[in-house]
């Protein structure tokens, strides 16, 4: 299965959220102080973020995977376990602000993001272990293998910190047309996988 699309499941949440926001249909306010870590307020995000959405979503894009690919019923739990995985991730980071369905009821989160240390021990060694895994598992088949991928890792730990460190964006609708660029990181993971190989 290509880091691209497993990049596309693992990010769906947060590539369905800025169009939904762009409509309308969801909301987000800049307030700096409402987290350590990020000036957003998520004040609805139910069809994006719900964990019920998320599993909904899950099912189509596997079923979607194994139609498109003709690949084992394998393929398509994974893609539907790593949409459903940002949601479990985000209860970790997130202030209680996570809805369970997309009609209501309890809002979860645990508040990582209210420690800033705290935020950037979890998440880069959630990131490391994850660019470990790929390149024990994996290998190039050329010199863009290696330049892609190494490329990839620098640009995502650049932005990882840009984000907490960085000044808070001026509007929503900035947030949302900026958030749209995440699509680019789906195309860089194929491109990275095109020229890559599973280790013998």
């Amino acid at each position: 299965m290509s880091l691209g699309a497993l990049f596309f499941a693992a990010q769906f949440a947060d590539l369905l959220w800025p169009t939904l926001l762009l409509l309308g249909v969801e909301h987000v306010a800049v307030e700096p102080g409402v987290t350590a870590v990020t000036p957003l307020n998520f004040i609805s995000y139910p069809y994006s973020h719900s964990l019920v959405m998320l599993c909904v979503w899950g099912v189509l894009i596997g079923a979607a995977y194994v139609v498109a690919t003709r690949s084992r019923a394998a393929a398509a739990t994974t893609l539907a376990l790593l949409v459903v995985s940002h949601w479990v991730l985000d209860v970790i980071t997130h202030r209680p602000d996570l809805p369970l369905t997309p009609t209501g009821g309890p809002r979860l989160g645990l508040g990582l993001w209210s420690s800033l240390a705290g935020t950037l021990i979890v998440e880069f060694a959630i990131f490391t272990i994850g660019v470990w895994l790929y390149v024990r598992t994996t290998q190039p088949r050329d010199r863009i293998g290696s330049v892609a991928l190494w490329t990839l890792v620098a640009f995502l730990a650049i932005v990882m910190v840009a984000n907490v460190f960085g000044p808070p964006p001026p509007s929503a609708t900035a947030v949302a047309w900026a958030a749209q660029a995440m699509w680019l990181l789906v195309v860089w993971g194929y491109w990275v996988d095109h020229h890559r190989r599973p280790r013998q």
